[in-house]
C-alpha cells in the first residue's frame, strides 16, 4: 500500500544541523556514538596524531572524538571541537569538563564560512561532519584555510549506498509502503561523498594533494549494540531522518512500516545486536 509524504522533494537531503538535526542527535547521543565507534576508532587510528599537534574536530557532535584526539596530543598539544549545533556544543564542553580534559575547547560555527579561532590547526579530523554543505566546493576551500601549509586532513565519509545494506534495506522496506523522494546523487546528505571521484575533485579543487582513500568494511549496529530487533526498529523512526516520512503518514502505515523493519532486522539480529554490513571511506589528504 503506498502513500504521499508530506515533506518535500529533498527531505531525506536537508539537514537542519542547527536546530532540529542537532537536537535529534543530543537525544540518543549515546546510541548514535555507539553506532559509529568503530569507524571513528578506524579513523583515529589512520591519523596517528602525535603529542603537541593541534587539531581541529570538524561536526564534533557530543565530542567523544574530540576527547580522543586530547588524549593523544597530549597537554603539549591543543584540539578545538568546532560544530554548527549550540545544544551539541554545550554538550561536548559539559563533557570534556567532567572527563578533566584541559586542551580542549569547542566552537559553534558553520564550517563551510566560519574560520575558528586558533586556526591555522596541524590536523583537520571529521568523522561523518562533511557531508552536508549546501554549497560544498567553497566549504572545502574553507576547510582548506582551516590547516597550515603541509597540515593533513582525515576524514570518514560514507561510501555508495549500494556498499551500505544497513541503510539500503531500511530505504526498502519503507519505500514498499510510503513513495520516497528520488535520491538526488551528490546533493548534501548522508551518502553526499560515497562517489570518489567527486570527493577527489572537491579535495583538489579545494587545493588539497596526496589524497587517498582507505575503506572501512564491518557491521553497522542498528540503535547502537544490544539492540533487538523492535528497539532498532524505534530507534529508526524516532531518530534518523528518515523517520519523519514515516511518522507523517496514518497509524495504519506506520504501523506496517514498524513491523515490516522488526522483521528486516530479525534477519540480522545476533547475540550483540542487529547487525548490518557497512562501508565508509576513511580520507587523507595534505593541504
Amino acid at each position: 500500500m503506498k502513500g504521499h509524504s508530506e515533506k518535500p522533494s529533498n527531505a531525506l537531503a536537508a539537514h537542519d544541523w542547527a536546530g532540529d538535526a542537532g537536537v535529534r542527535w543530543l537525544a540518543q547521543l549515546d546510541r548514535f556514538e555507539s553506532m559509529i565507534e568503530p569507524i571513528g576508532n578506524a579513523l583515529l587510528a589512520q591519523a596517528g596524531y602525535a603529542p603537541g599537534e593541534t587539531v581541529i574536530d570538524v561536526g564534533c557532535g557530543g565530542g567523544r572524538t574530540t576527547q580522543q584526539i586530547a588524549t593523544a596530543v597530549g597537554n603539549g598539544g591543543r584540539v578545538l571541537g568546532l560544530d554548527i549545533s549550540t545544544d551539541l556544543v554545550a554538550a561536548a564542553g559539559d563533557r570534556a569538563r567532567r572527563a578533566g580534559h584541559t586542551n580542549i575547547r569547542f566552537e559553534q560555527g558553520d564550517a563551510a564560512t566560519a574560520m575558528p579561532g586558533g586556526a591555522p590547526f596541524d590536523r583537520l579530523f571529521s568523522r561523518f561532519g562533511l557531508m552536508f554543505f549546501p554549497h560544498p566546493y567553497p566549504a572545502f576551500a574553507n576547510l582548506r584555510r582551516m590547516l597550515r601549509p603541509g597540515g593533513r586532513l582525515d576524514i570518514a565519509v560514507w561510501a555508495p549506498v549500494a556498499d551500505n545494506p544497513w541503510r539500503r534495506e531500511v530505504v526498502q522496506v519503507i519505500s514498499s509502503h510510503i513513495a520516497l523522494p528520488p535520491p538526488q546523487p551528490r546533493s548534501p546528505g548522508p551518502f553526499a561523498l560515497g562517489e570518489q571521484s567527486y570527493a577527489t575533485d572537491l579535495l583538489q579543487s579545494a587545493g588539497f594533494r596526496a589524497i587517498r582513500f582507505n575503506a572501512w568494511t564491518g557491521g553497522q549496529s542498528i540503535g547502537g549494540p544490544g539492540s533487538s530487533p523492535e528497539s532498532a526498529a524505534d530507534f529508526v523512526l524516532s531518530a534518523m531522518q528518515i523517520g519523519d516520512l514515516v511518522q507523517a503518514q496514518g497509524a495504519e502505515i506506520r504501523a506496517a512500516i514498524r513491523a515490516d523493519l522488526v522483521a528486516m532486522f530479525e534477519r540480522h539480529h545476533t547475540d550483540g545486536g542487529v547487525r548490518m554490513d557497512a562501508k565508509a571511506w576513511l580520507i587523507g589528504a595534505l593541504a
